[in-house]
């Protein structure tokens, strides 16, 4: 009998400790459509799709044709306008030497090296031997709009209509000029080491790390007339 009171305290506390830690858990980080705004809820409405923008190539012992050299220019040129990240060049295996060549080709034409990726693989016959180049190319789909009206009066309870926001997500989807900005961030530039090494070594001689003062941005008040 005298154990009864021990155990009734034991479970109590173990009872309080799992409420403890039931409110201490952090809640879900990720979106939530529950606290979404009406405005956000339109925005994830919207529809990326992606597509390969290609062209394919019958690979040359001697080289690019002048046909061949046009065409990857005009891919240079929707590439570019699409602002599309990474141009691919899928080759077979026995054609490094074409593939090098157009890759220097495109970066001729404006590529940075780090964004052309030459992939190999093994023809599985003639048919197959061809190559390759191109990149992915983002839409966003369209949004229609008024489909659904109701009495914009009614504003008793201070709710948004259903069509709000719609237009802003239209237009969105309408104007942005690289749809992927909608999938995923932008890769960051590579840093300036030059500059970083010059800022580190003023601060670790107690020098001003601040650029210069710009003259042209000096100015000054003048004062108001009593």
């Amino acid at each position: 009998m005298t154990h009864k009171p021990i155990v009734k305290t034991v479970l109590v506390a173990l009872a309080m400790s799992g409420l403890a830690a039931c409110a201490s858990t952090p809640p879900d980080q990720g979106p939530s459509k529950t606290a979404a705004t009406d405005t956000q809820q339109w925005m994830d409405k919207i529809k990326v799709t992606s597509a390969p923008d290609e062209i394919v190539l019958a690979p040359h012992a001697t080289g690019l044709s002048a046909n061949q050299s046009a065409a990857l220019e005009a891919l240079m040129d929707r590439w570019l306008q699409a602002e599309a990240r990474e141009l691919v060049v899928t080759t077979p295996n026995n054609s490094g030497a074409m593939a090098t060549q157009i890759r220097d080709r495109l970066i001729t034409l404006g590529a940075a090296g780090s964004r052309v990726r030459v992939v190999g693989f093994n023809p599985a016959g003639p048919d197959d031997a061809t190559i390759r180049v191109g990149f992915l190319r983002y839409e966003a789909e369209k949004i229609k709009c008024g489909e659904r009206w109701e009495n914009l009066t009614a504003t008793r309870n201070n709710t948004a209509y259903d069509n709000f926001g719609c237009a802003i997500a239209a237009n969105l989807a309408a104007q942005v000029a690289n749809p992927e900005d909608l999938v995923r961030p932008r890769d960051m530039t590579p840093i300036d080491a030059g500059r970083r090494g010059e800022v580190f070594g003023k601060y670790r001689k107690g020098e001003v790390t601040s650029s210069k003062k710009d003259d042209q941005a000096s100015a000054s008040l003048t004062k108001a007339i009593p």
